[in-house]
């Protein structure tokens, strides 16, 4: 065998290992989830999904990704800002294509796996299906599965993601939402002041005003907003005044019991200091606004919830101006700056 013929076998052998190793396969590796000392077991079944990092990659980049819009440029993220707890900054209604505007205020996306309901009115039960609800909403994304899965698979770009994350690899509805799946149950904000002091982490204390209001705040507020979620994850009616323009009936609508007449989902105070603005309908901009109102303007709108009764028969929570003073000083140490500011949940 003459030299050129030896150095033609070499160069066909490192092409060979080289298109074998450019060969795109499942890579199940593992993503681990740390769960806080402080909060309870998570719910989200991860038998059923396992987290990976192909998965939790993919998930981010449909996250960010426009295509999942009618008009393909409203991506998740356009209502959900990482610096806001990924909520839909300084906007009391959600808005999407078209210029449509939505009728209730974008939740943040944080600690999702810990809940066993989603929406202000509870409309999806399982994380996997909430994001059908905006994805098909005509004011929000206004797209189809149909359609959204035919973008994805036109692209060489998601069909190596799919590839890598799903064993059968399939571009379709069923992955891309396990994907989506993956990416928001890692979103676990608990690294506040305040987890840091009750874990007794890194020396860290409250001041008086603050003690004084996380003290204040359990025996006026912790009902609702209970354990180390900050919800109990109740559907309750707190005596907002109806808003005519939107006559939203909150959870009514979902199982038209007369029992649940403007009943919404108990919202986590977490990182409240950056998820202004607030109520189903984004009607305060302050949170002063918001003790205020609990105060002073609790209205009885037929079916308020009976944990706002006072004594004398009127609704709501009395609260002096020290009280509202500490318990917004309390309120600001569930701000969570490394959650605000984690490259693994940002974009770029």
């Amino acid at each position: 065998m003459n030299k050129i013929s030896v150095l033609l076998l070499i160069v066909i052998g490192i092409l060979s290992c080289s298109e074998a190793s450019d060969i795109v396969k499942y890579e199940p590796v593992t993503l681990a989830l740390e769960i806080p000392s402080n909060f309870p077991d998570i719910v989200y079944n991860l038998d059923n999904n396992p987290l990976t990092e192909a998965g939790f990659e993919l998930g981010k980049d449909l996250f960010y990704e426009g295509k999942l819009s009618s008009n393909n440029a409203i991506a998740c993220a356009f209502c959900h800002e990482q610096a806001f707890a990924f909520t839909h900054h300084g906007h009391n209604l959600s808005h999407g294509v078209n210029g449509g505007v939505g009728f209730r205020n974008a939740q943040p996306i944080q600690n999702l796996a810990f809940q066993t309901s989603y929406m202000w009115d509870g409309a999806a039960s399982h994380l996997d299906l909430q994001p059908i609800i905006p994805l098909t909403s005509d004011i929000e994304m206004g797209e189809t599965f149909s359609n959204v899965v035919t973008k994805l698979q036109a692209e060489p770009y998601y069909q190596e993601k799919f590839t890598r994350a799903f064993e059968d690899g399939e571009v379709n509805t069923e992955n891309m939402l396990k994907a989506l799946s993956q990416f928001m149950v890692m979103m676990i904000s608990s690294n506040s002041k305040y987890d840091k002091y009750v874990r007794n982490e890194d020396n860290v204390t409250l001041t008086e005003l603050e003690l004084n209001g996380l003290n204040t705040f359990q025996n006026k507020c912790a009902t609702c907003h209970a354990t180390d979620l900050f919800s109990d994850q109740s559907f309750r009616n707190n005596g907002l005044s109806i808003n005519p323009l939107l006559n939203d009936q909150g959870r009514y609508d979902i199982l038209e019991d007369p029992n649940d007449l403007y009943k919404f989902k108990v919202p986590s105070l977490r990182n409240v200091e950056v998820t202004y603005p607030y109520m189903h309908d984004g009607r305060f901009s302050t949170l002063q606004a918001v003790l205020d109102f609990y105060d002073s303007a609790v209205v009885d709108n037929g079916n308020v919830d009976d944990v706002l009764l006072r004594a004398d028969g009127s609704y709501g929570i009395t609260l002096s101006d020290y009280e509202k003073e500490s318990i917004i000083a309390f309120l600001y140490t569930l701000t969570d700056d490394q959650f605000l500011e984690d490259e693994r949940f940002s974009e770029y």
